[in-house]
């Protein structure tokens, strides 16, 4: 009996050391986590809407369209910035949009993604060139912009994450 109770009492105590551990390091860094996110959040912002100086304004009592996570006013009138969320052919895309005040692309920005790497990440990656092609676009034209062949897929979500950018401009402009 007592080779049998030993080795599970034994197990059982170094489970309950492991799992304290872990809550105690995730106690410890979530809050570093979350300022690390919310900075990253901050700078990318200001680079999709370079104009608002880094001052932002989330608009929260407003219903946002399907694809749209996050809505920021920038100051001074000068546009509104989106968080996207889209299915693409790997999983979600992950992006944000700054649209300024003329109803024009400023400039996106892929946050997250796991799309196939070498055909599909050609639409989504920072560096591919592809997300250059929106900027300056408006309602009208943006869905002008070519898909990357090979990656449909991923080039629908992109192009559906930036009409939810659309509709949201759409409502919170009517809303001001």
């Amino acid at each position: 009996m007592k080779d049998t109770v030993k080795p599970i009492a034994v197990l059982a105590g170094i489970c309950l050391v492991v799992t304290a551990l872990l809550a105690y390091i995730n106690l410890i860094t979530s809050p570093i986590i979350s300022a690390a996110e919310e900075k990253a959040a901050s700078e990318a912002r200001s680079e999709v809407l370079a104009e608002a100086n880094g001052e932002f304004e989330k608009l929260e009592d407003v219903e946002l369209p399907e694809g749209v996570t996050e809505a920021y006013r920038g100051s001074g009138n000068s546009g509104y910035v989106f968080m996207l969320s889209q299915k693409g052919y790997g999983g979600e895309i992950k992006l944000i949009c700054g649209i300024k005040s003329d109803g024009s692309i400023e400039a996106i920005k892929t946050l997250s993604h796991s799309e196939t790497s070498g055909i599909g990440s050609k639409v989504v990656d920072n560096g591919s060139g592809y997300r250059d092609k929106f900027k300056g676009k408006t309602e009208d034209d943006y869905s002008e912009v070519d898909a990357i062949s090979g990656a449909t897929i991923s080039s629908t979500a992109y192009k559906k994450a930036i009409a939810s950018a659309f509709e949201a401009y759409d409502m919170v402009k009517g809303a001001d």
